[in-house]
C-alpha cells in the first residue's frame, strides 16, 4: 500500500519527518512516498492513504498519534480518529482550479517517472514541435501576466527578448520570495520542481536562450536542495543539456543562492547579485529584456509565471484564457497567512472576492476575533478593511481601489491590530531593506518613521498628516524602483481606512 506524507518544509516543521518514520517502523508493507504539501497547512502533518476510492486523508497527525492510528486501521483507510475523508473531495480542494499546482502534493517531487505519468513534459514536447515565435504568441494569447507583483504580460516580455539580436541570451527565474505572507514559490519548488524546469526550458526555446539561472533565497534550504536534485535528474533524463529531448536545442540551468536581501526581489538588483555585485537597483532604460544579465537580452520571470507555461502549451492558450476575468486571465495562487484559521494555498481563477478567500477558505481569524484588516501583496501592499471584502481579485479592480494583487499573499489581522504601528512598520521595513541608491527611498523611509511618531504623539497632527502625504508623493514619484515607490501604499491605506488609530 502507498502512504503519502509531505516533505514540504512547513510540514516538516511540525513533525512530518517523524510521522513518516513512525509509519515505516509500524508497518511492514507501507510504501511511504514523500510529496509536496496539498497546501492545507492547518492539517499538517497530513497523511494520505491510497485506497480503491482514492486517497483518504488523516490530519493533523502528530508523531505520537501514529501507532494508535495504525492499530485502528489507518493504513486501510478505516481508522476514524483524525479522519478527513477523500482528500480531493474536501471543500478546500474541490473549490479550487489547480493548474500551476496540479501535481503539488500529489507526486514525489524528484521522480521523473511520476512527473511524466501526471502530464509532465507534454508542454515542452508541444513547444519543441512549434516555431519559437509561435510559442511566444501562444503565451501572449493565453493572457498570462507576471505573478511576481507587477502583472506585466509574460508573452510581451518574451517577444522583446526574441526580437533582440544577440548571440547569447539568458532566462532568469526570480525565486527571491521575500514578501511577508507569501510562500507559493517555495511550495512549488519543494513540491513540483520539474514544472519550473520545464517552463524555463520552454521560455529558453521560445526566445533563443541557452543558459538559465534560478535565484533562490538562502532562507529556503529545502527548496535549494530539492531543485538541485531535480536539475540533476532532468539532465540525466535529457530534459536539459545540449540536446533537449533529442531536438538539437540546448539549454542548461543552475541555481544561485542569494544572501537574503529583500531588494534582490527587484529584477535588476537580482541581476546585479547574479553577476557577483552588491544587490542594487539599476536605472532603466535599458530594460533587462534588451540588456539584462551580463548586458545580454534576458527573460526575467517569477516562479509561478514560468511554472504556468507548461500547462498553457500542453492544453493550448485558449483553455487557459477561459479562466479569470477582464484582463486578469487564468488562475492565481493565493496564499493565506497571518491571523487566519485555515492558512495555506488556494489556486483559483481571478475574480474570486477577497471575502471568499478570507472567510470561506480561511475561516476568519485564528483568534476567533472579528477580522479588521487584511494586507494584500506583501509588506508594500495596501491594508484593506472588511468593507472592501467584495473586491474581486483582479489586477485592474485592485489598482482602482488603490491596492495591488502582487504575489497573491493575503495577511489577516483581527480587531486588536494597531494600524498606525503597521504604517510605521512599512517605513521601518523600507529603511532597513532599501539598497540606498536613491534618496527618496533611503531618506524618505527614515523621515516617514519620524513623521508617524509625531502624529501618534499628537504633535501638530494635522500639519504632520499633510507632511506625510507630501512625503508619500515624493517617494512614489521619485524612487528608482518599487521598494520606495510602493512603500506609501500601506501607509496611505492605513491612514485612509483606519484614521482613528492615528489619534494621540
Amino acid at each position: 500500500m502507498k502512504v503519502y506524507v509531505s516533505r514540504d518544509s512547513a510540514a516538516r516543521s511540525v513533525g512530518a519527518d517523524e510521522v513518516a518514520e513512525r509509519i515505516v517502523a509500524g508497518s511492514n508493507n507501507a510504501d511511504v512516498v514523500r510529496t509536496g504539501s496539498r497546501g492545507m497547512l492547518w492539517l499538517e502533518p497530513l497523511v494520505e492513504v491510497e485506497t480503491a476510492a482514492g486517497r483518504v486523508g488523516y490530519g493533523p497527525v502528530a508523531p505520537e498519534d501514529v501507532d494508535g492510528l495504525i492499530a485502528a486501521g489507518m493504513l486501510d483507510g478505516t481508522a476514524t480518529d483524525n479522519w478527513l475523508g477523500l482528500v480531493e473531495e474536501l471543500p478546500w480542494m474541490k473549490r479550487q482550479q489547480r493548474l500551476t499546482f496540479a501535481r503539488v502534493g500529489v507526486i514525489d517531487p524528484v521522480s521523473a517517472v511520476e512527473y511524466v505519468a501526471h502530464g509532465g513534459m507534454s508542454g515542452l514536447r508541444q513547444a519543441l514541435a512549434m516555431e519559437p515565435a509561435d510559442v511566444v504568441e501562444a503565451v501572449v494569447d493565453s493572457g498570462l501576466r507576471g505573478r511576481g507583483g507587477a502583472g506585466f504580460p509574460t508573452g510581451i516580455k518574451w517577444r522583446t527578448v526574441l526580437g533582440a539580436a544577440a548571440e547569447l541570451k539568458f532566462v532568469c527565474c526570480n525565486a527571491d520570495e521575500g514578501d511577508s505572507g507569501t510562500f507559493a514559490d517555495r511550495m512549488l519548488i519543494e513540491g513540483d520542481p520539474f514544472t519550473l524546469i520545464e517552463g524555463m526550458t520552454i521560455a529558453a526555446y521560445a526566445v533563443g536562450a541557452s543558459e538559465g539561472y534560478v535565484y533562490l533565497r538562502s532562507e529556503y534550504p529545502d527548496a535549494v536542495a530539492t531543485l538541485r536534485t531535480a536539475i540533476a535528474v532532468a539532465q540525466k533524463e535529457g530534459w536539459l543539456g545540449p540536446d533537449v529531448l533529442g531536438s538539437g536545442f540546448g539549454f542548461d540551468l543552475q541555481v544561485r543562492v542569494g544572501a537574503g536581501a529583500y531588494i534582490c526581489g527587484e529584477e535588476t538588483s537580482m541581476l546585479e547579485s547574479l553577476e557577483g555585485k552588491r544587490g542594487m537597483v539599476r536605472a532603466k532604460p535599458p530594460i533587462p529584456a534588451l540588456e539584462g544579465l551580463f548586458g545580454r537580452p534576458t527573460v526575467v520571470n517569477n516562479v509561478l509565471s514560468l511554472a504556468t507555461v507548461p500547462v498553457i502549451l500542453a492544453n493550448g492558450p485558449a483553455a487557459y484564457a477561459q479562466y479569470g476575468t477582464g484582463r486578469s486571465l487564468g488562475t492565481s495562487v493565493f496564499q493565506l497567512g497571518g491571523n487566519v484559521a485555515r492558512g495555506g494555498i488556494v489556486e483559483t481563477a481571478f475574480g474570486i472576492t477577497l471575502g471568499e478567500l478570507v472567510n470561506d477558505f480561511g475561516g476568519g481569524t485564528a483568534s476567533g476575533r472579528p477580522v479588521r484588516a487584511v494586507q494584500v501583496g506583501g509588506p508594500l501592499g495596501a491594508y484593506l478593511p472588511v468593507e472592501q471584502f467584495d473586491l474581486p481579485m483582479d489586477y485592474e479592480a485592485f489598482a482602482a481601489a488603490g491596492a495591488m494583487v502582487g504575489h497573491g499573499g493575503i495577511v489577516v489581522f483581527d480587531e486588536t491590530v494597531d494600524m498606525a504601528a503597521m504604517a510605521r512598520f512599512a517605513f521601518e521595513f523600507c529603511a532597513a531593506e532599501s539598497c540606498g541608491k536613491c534618496t527618496p527611498c533611503r531618506v524618505g523611509a527614515v523621515r516617514g518613521v519620524e513623521t508617524i511618531d509625531r502624529i501618534v504623539a499628537g504633535d501638530n497632527r494635522r500639519q504632520n498628516l499633510t507632511l506625510l502625504d507630501d512625503l508619500c508623493d515624493l517617494m512614489t514619484d521619485g524612487s528608482l524602483c518599487a521598494m520606495g515607490g510602493l512603500t506609501p501604499m500601506p501607509v496611505r491605506s492605513a491612514v485612509r481606512h483606519f484614521g482613528e488609530d492615528f489619534n494621540a
